[in-house]
């Protein structure tokens, strides 16, 4: 310790004839005070630095008081409902420690409340997150800490004007679109747990070019925004996002053990899941990205199909399936939409339209009452449209990219035969029973843009394995059939008429369909136990361009602007030839790259395209036109390529020459030094001499041996 001590003096009540030994030996305790006129220089902070910022302060209890202001006006019998109101919206934020409702004589709330919690933080939470709280069309809780009205109190009567502070420009989030050729980006994941690598490429042409290349970047995956915008990646403590050039960090949200996001598809909102954690942990949570600020937590129960909550198209609504409930929140209070779930029994799935706030949801048979797929809008809750549906066994909704048809396949129950038995049930009455074998399967086609959405059926009795929408188009295609007996067909829905088969293709190698982002082209994929069986078709005239194999392929990947597809081979589901085999559109290969522990092939996704439809049906009539500017430029680019190829070969054949005359100019200046060495004999005329000599050919026999073939 600093201080200065009694030791530097003689203690006041010691014997000085005494020694110190003397003392501790006897029966006196020693004193350790200081002396009168000591005076203590040294402060506080520099004895006890480590522990100075503990200090009881005046103001401990008040920084955890906050004042909320907006609250109803009632009468006595209709506080504790209040109470009870309040207390759930800001008890999420921490223990609520004192509470105090002011009230008049006449027992009347003063619309105003205070609230403590067990510590600062909590507070603070408070009045960030759940300020401006909306609790009817009439009241908004205004909420402040309760120090900030001294701080107001405190304001100076003199107004400085601020001081002006330096331009920060914000990060350009899409800065990758500006590139002058529109090349596309895309991510590559690699090695094992622990050791993963990032890397960010564009695909340039000829060879593709490293953006950002960064180990460790990920614990596990990664995952592009709808739009593009934000990269997520997943640590221990929780989900972070980068964006802009050089990939810098824009938010992270702090959670631990999350498994799985799920991005709003305007990119307003990030859901995170930690389906391990226990206990209090939260498990789903979601969060406002500008902000980095959490907005609602969650705690599902039971197994859950992930996504557990859907968005609608804008970022408006997200819905929840729960037990016979439906339940929609309306952004940004992530409130009930009316304060109340959608009771709907039995409802096994929904969907929502992806240009539409328009729900569809189907509830399967219930005794007498029939399976049905109901289309609902919200929020006004109307039902526009109910199909009944009989022999249901399973469905599964598929939305059309631009919403214009809904496709609803029906597992159903195939009759043995019509006869019919009757059974004595306990209720006394005759029951008819059915006798049903095998399966046979419609899709229900919903034509969404018509009048009282008219339903159209296609039935197929063989097994399905695949089905999908053309992207851009009003076609789709099914794979179905046994195996190895396995067809694919097409049809298209044309307004006011039913889905008509174009093609039906037969004795295909394929479990998967995989269109082009623009439509037209597709491929037909088989995956994993189809050993990488590929197909590449033009649905303009179902040309088969191509029909290759990439062997054991895992996934296939179109580029956005659909003209690239990419096949590969992931270490998550293989070990042994992992790699990434990028094609054209045509199935034409362009390169082969094998990646040990190679894990996740990610194109970077594009915003819509701002042209109108007329615009981009303009551009498709004069493709021909545009196709030979790019073929132009594409020339030039390789020449440039070639150019900068012989000029760099250029550049290197003249620092030779220059190192060569160089050198050789040394070697004349140290010629007088070599003859003073050599005696005057001028060895270099003899090396010259020496190659200039004529060469000698030696020849000469080594040995010659014969041999008798016999034929016999």
């Amino acid at each position: 310790m600093a201080k200065k001590s009694s030791s530097d003096k003689a203690p006041q009540n010691e014997d000085p004839g005494k020694t110190s030994d003397e003392m501790s030996n006897g029966n006196e305790e020693p004193n350790f005070s200081d002396p009168e006129d000591f005076v203590d220089d040294i402060e506080d902070d520099e004895l006890l630095d480590d522990i100075i910022e503990q200090k009881p302060s005046e103001t401990d209890g008040v920084e955890s008081v906050i004042v909320i202001d907006g609250v109803p006006i009632v009468e006595p019998k209709r506080l504790e409902k209040l109470q009870s109101v309040i207390e759930k919206i800001y008890g999420k934020f921490g223990a609520i420690v004192n509470k105090y409702y002011p009230q008049d004589e006449n027992g009347m709330t003063k619309g105003y409340v205070f609230f403590e919690y067990s510590n600062p933080t909590s507070a603070l939470n408070a009045v960030k997150q759940a300020n401006n709280y909306k609790i009817d069309k009439i009241h908004t809780f205004k909420v402040n800490l309760f120090t900030d009205f001294k701080k107001f109190e405190n304001i100076p009567e003199d107004w400085e004007p601020p001081k002006s502070q330096p331009f920060k420009a914000a990060t350009d989030l899409h800065n990758y679109l500006l590139d002058p050729d529109a090349y596309d980006q895309f991510c590559i994941v690699s090695g094992n747990v622990g050791s993963t690598s990032v890397q960010i490429w564009q695909n340039c042409a000829p060879d593709c070019v490293v953006v950002e290349d960064r180990p460790r970047w990920t614990d596990t995956y990664v995952k592009w925004s709808p739009l593009g915008t934000y990269l997520a990646t997943f640590h221990k403590l929780g989900v972070a996002l980068w964006g802009g050039p050089q990939f810098p960090q824009q938010v992270k949200f702090i959670q631990r053990g999350v498994e799985c996001i799920d991005f709003s598809p305007c990119e307003r909102y990030l859901v995170t899941y930690s389906p391990r954690s226990e206990g209090t942990d939260k498990r789903l949570v979601m969060w406002d990205i500008l902000t980095g600020q959490e907005k609602r937590s969650f705690q599902p129960d039971g197994p859950n199909v992930w996504p557990i909550f859907r968005w609608s198209h804008n970022d408006k609504y997200v819905a929840y399936m729960g037990e016979d409930v439906l339940s929609v929140y309306e952004t940004p209070s992530f409130g009930l939409l009316d304060k109340k779930s959608i009771k709907i029994p039995g409802i096994r799935d929904f969907s929502w339209s992806p240009t539409d706030n328009i729900i569809a949801f189907w509830v399967p048979e219930d005794k007498d009452v029939p399976a049905r797929v109901t289309l609902m809008e919200i929020p006004s809750r109307n039902e526009i449209r109910k199909n009944n549906l009989f022999n249901v066994a399973d469905c599964k909704i598929f939305w059309q990219k631009s919403g214009d048809y809904l496709c609803v396949k029906v597992d159903r129950f195939a009759k043995k035969k019509e006869k019919t038995e009757q059974k004595y049930t306990e209720s006394c009455k005759f029951q008819t029973l059915q006798h049903f074998q095998g399966m046979s399967y419609n899709f229900e086609i919903f034509h969404m843009r018509e009048k009282l959405i008219p339903v159209d059926s296609v039935e197929i009795k063989e097994p399905i394995h695949s089905f999908a929408w053309e992207p851009v188009g009003n076609k789709f295609a099914i794979i179905h059939g046994e195996s190895p007996s396995v067809n694919v067909s097409f049809y298209e829905v044309r307004c006011g008429h039913g889905p008509a088969l174009l093609k039906k293709l037969e004795k295909k190698a394929c479990n998967h369909l995989f269109w082009s982002p623009s439509g037209q082209f597709i491929v037909l994929a088989g995956l994993t136990t189809m050993s990488g069986a590929l197909e590449f078709i033009d649905t303009n005239d179902f040309t088969v361009m191509n029909l290759t194999d990439h062997y054991q392929t895992s996934d296939v990947e179109w580029d956005p602007t659909g003209r690239y597809v990419v096949t590969s081979v992931s270490s998550w589901k293989t070990s042994v030839d992992n790699a990434y085999w990028l094609w054209t559109f045509q199935g034409r290969i362009l390169k082969r790259v094998n990646l040990n522990h190679f894990n996740q092939f990610l194109w970077r996704p594009r915003p819509p395209t701002l042209l109108t439809s007329d615009q981009i049906k303009e551009i498709k009539k004069n493709l021909k036109k545009y196709s030979a500017q790019f073929e132009s430029k594409d020339r030039l680019r390789l020449t440039r390529a070639s150019k900068e190829l012989i000029e760099k070969r250029c550049a290197l054949m003249k620092s030779f020459d220059t190192y060569r005359t160089e050198r050789t100019e040394e070697w004349n200046k140290q010629k007088k030094r070599r003859m003073e060495l050599r005696k005057n004999i001028d060895t270099d005329e003899l090396d010259s001499d020496t190659k200039n000599m004529d060469e000698e050919v030696v020849e000469f026999f080594v040995k010659e041996e014969s041999f008798i073939i016999d034929d016999k």
